[in-house]
Parts: C-alpha cells; sequence; structure tokens
C-alpha cells in the first residue's frame, strides 16, 4: 500500500488546520477539496498545494478517494456522510457525527452493511496529552475514579468569530458544539453513560456580530447559551458539567477526576496536549496543619500534532484490522447523551441515555503520526 487517498467536503475555517495536519502525515494525501463554493475550494486547493477542486459530487466520484473528510456544518453531516458511504468511501466527520438519533443511527448501518468505517471528532483522544492522562489513571495513580467536574466557559463565538449565528442555532449552541469534546473524553475514561439532568438558560434572546466585514449586525439564539449537566455512568461514576456561552470568566478546558485515592487535573479536551498533575489526600488533619498539598506533575510527549489524528488512526486501523479509537459509535452515544441532555433542560426532567458503547480503546505503542506504515 501507500498513502491513502482523502477527499475533503466543506473546507470553512476548520479545513485549515485538517489540511495543514494531512499533509504532514506519510500515511495521507489529500486528493481533491470540494465545497458549495466553488472559488472556495479553489482558493484552498491552491493555498495547500492540493491537486484538485470542485463539488462535493466531485470529490465522491474522485476515483483515488478512499476515505472522505466531512467538515461541513453539522445541520449536513449526515446527509454528506451518507452520500460518501453510497459512494463507497469510509468517513472521518466533524463533531456532532449528526443531530438527530435516527439519522445517525441509520448512516452506522449503513456503513456496516457496506463494510466501512465511520469514525467522528474528536481526535484530541488521540492526542498524546489525553492518551498520558488515561494510561496515569489506568495505572492506578487515582485509584478507582469516582466523580468529574468538568468546565468550559467563556463569552462565546461571537466575540471572535465572524459569522457566528451557526454556533447558537439548532443543533450547535455550547452544548453541541463544545460538549463532544467534553463527553468524549468523559465517556472514554468512564464508559457509557446511563441517565443525564441538565438545566440550561439564555442570558439574551439576540447576540451581535463583533469582528469582519457583517460586525454590528445581530442574529436570534435558538439555543440555551449556557447549559450545565449531573451525568451518571453506567459503571458508577458521575460528573458535573458546566458549557457556557456566557461567562465574563474564561475558563477553557477544566477536566478534573477525583478517585479513591487521589486526583488528577488532564488536559484540554479540545487540545492534543496540556498539563497533566495528580494530588494524594492529606492523611490526617489535625489543628493548625496546612491544607496545601503538593502537585506531582506527570510528564508526557509533545509532539506537534492536531485535527487529522481521527482520519490517520482509521487508514493505519483499517490496514492493521482493528478497532479505530474515535468510532462512530462512540460518536453516536455521544450525540445521544447530549441530545438527552437537551431533553432534560427543556423538560426539567432526568433522561435515560438509550445507547451504550463498549470500551475506547488507547493507541497502539509506539503510534508515530509521522512514520509511513502503508
Amino acid at each position: 500500500m501507500s498513502a491513502v487517498g482523502i477527499g475533503i467536503i466543506g473546507v470553512g475555517v476548520i479545513s485549515d488546520t485538517y489540511l495543514e495536519n494531512l499533509a504532514r502525515f506519510p500515511d495521507t494525501e489529500v486528493l481533491i477539496v470540494g465545497d458549495l463554493l466553488r472559488d472556495r475550494a479553489q482558493a484552498q486547493a491552491e493555498k495547500h498545494g492540493v491537486p484538485a477542486f470542485g463539488s462535493a459530487d466531485d470529490v465522491l466520484a474522485h476515483p483515488g478517494v478512499d476515505l472522505v473528510v466531512n467538515l461541513t456544518i453539522p445541520a449536513v453531516h449526515i446527509e454528506v456522510s451518507r452520500a460518501a458511504i453510497a459512494a463507497g468511501k469510509h468517513v472521518w466527520t466533524e463533531k456532532p457525527l449528526g443531530l438527530d438519533r435516527a439519522g445517525a443511527a441509520e448512516l452506522l448501518r449503513e456503513a456496516a452493511a457496506a463494510g466501512l468505517r465511520i469514525g467522528s471528532a474528536p481526535d484530541t483522544l488521540l492526542g498524546p496529552g489525553f492518551q498520558a492522562a488515561r494510561r496515569a489513571i489506568e495505572s492506578g495513580i487515582i485509584g478507582t475514579p469516582l466523580f468529574a467536574q468538568t468546565a468550559f466557559q467563556t463569552q462565546g463565538p461571537d466575540l471572535w468569530h465572524p459569522n457566528p449565528a451557526f454556533l447558537f442555532a439548532q443543533g450547535a449552541g455550547p452544548l453541541l458544539d463544545m460538549g463532544p469534546y467534553y463527553f468524549s473524553a468523559l465517556v472514554s475514561l468512564f464508559g457509557p453513560v446511563s441517565h443525564v439532568s441538565a438545566v440550561g438558560t439564555k442570558a439574551r434572546e439576540r447576540r451581535e456580530i463583533r469582528t469582519g466585514p457583517n460586525a454590528g449586525q445581530t442574529f436570534p439564539v435558538e439555543v440555551p447559551s449556557t447549559v450545565q449537566i449531573v451525568t451518571a455512568f453506567e459503571q458508577g461514576a458521575s460528573a458535573q458539567s458546566v458549557l457556557s456561552f456566557d461567562s465574563a470568566l474564561e475558563r477553557h478546558g477544566v477536566v478534573e477526576i477525583h478517585g479513591t485515592d487521589g486526583s488528577i487535573v488532564i488536559p484540554d479536551p479540545n487540545q492534543f496536549v496540556g498539563r497533566i498533575a495528580s494530588v494524594k489526600p492529606l492523611g490526617v488533619l489535625r489543628d493548625g496543619m496546612s491544607i496545601e498539598q503538593e502537585w506531582i506533575e506527570i510528564s508526557h510527549e509533545d509532539i506537534e500534532v492536531g485535527r487529522g489524528m481521527g482520519a490517520l488512526d482509521m487508514v493505519r486501523a483499517i490496514a492493521e484490522g482493528r478497532p479505530h479509537v474515535a468510532s462512530g459509535e462512540l460518536g453516536f452515544h455521544v450525540l445521544d447523551t447530549l441530545l438527552s441532555a437537551e431533553e432534560s433542560a427543556a423538560t426539567g426532567r432526568t433522561v435515560v441515555v438509550e445507547s451504550t458503547v463498549g470500551p475506547v480503546s488507547l493507541l497502539p505503542d509506539g503510534f508515530d503520526p509521522f512514520a509511513a506504515t502503508l
């Protein structure tokens, strides 16, 4: 074999980092990019040295493409992914897998029937930071994991995005835009979710674009812009999470895991590397004793990887006959969990998550994204 041919559909903001990284991996080669706007596809192809460009149909018809990277807007993720499966291509899709359970489930069934694979972002799970954190937890550094606390708080993407309305529309908001990072990490660590309870609020009904050619224009906020979630996992652990586009205090990537013998902070699930540190219980606390605790820093490889790692793992896993890490089944369970949280926030009731997922694998030892293995 040689480098696997990849076609990208959707060349919005996120496509730059995919194109940059996939070009750096010897096992992948981007052959064509496609978009609804042909001139935008042409511009990205020329910018990144991709040999061909065109429409989504052009990408699906390209004979050298074995895997389609779906970077379209969430509302058409399932439609585009199903078309790729029908064209005989494996699919890596940006998060979320889709916006409705029935469509996402049908997508997985069609892929399985065709003998094709679905992978779903985030692929930060494959980064050296999260991989090292999982190995540390599985080594027993904090004993048995009991509960987690996570937080993503920001003023909102309207602060920097030139066209932020879609991030406040149905199918987005902090829950479905940022939630996949945090809940993919939690499910990887604790296993499948049993049930969720959530509260959602809006700071205001309309937001203003702050930057770009449309600065000053306003748009509607269709979904809760702050969601707080309590999650119960099948194996007995629990988590508290806040996801907010309304916070004056910027706090990104807070993930704390607390166990029977210690606590650990792990990297931002939206990043590939970051701080890992653990702390042990105080033991006996007497009057006058300090409650300051010593953090034990845990080092890990700090290699420059990014979006595209999931597609790389998929093509290698196909060649090696093993499961890929960020699977469609994981993406579906995370989607089901987030939609259940959305329903809980709307109804005020605890919602049982109907789906489940098997254990999420670690990368094989010695996985080197910059080696030619095919």
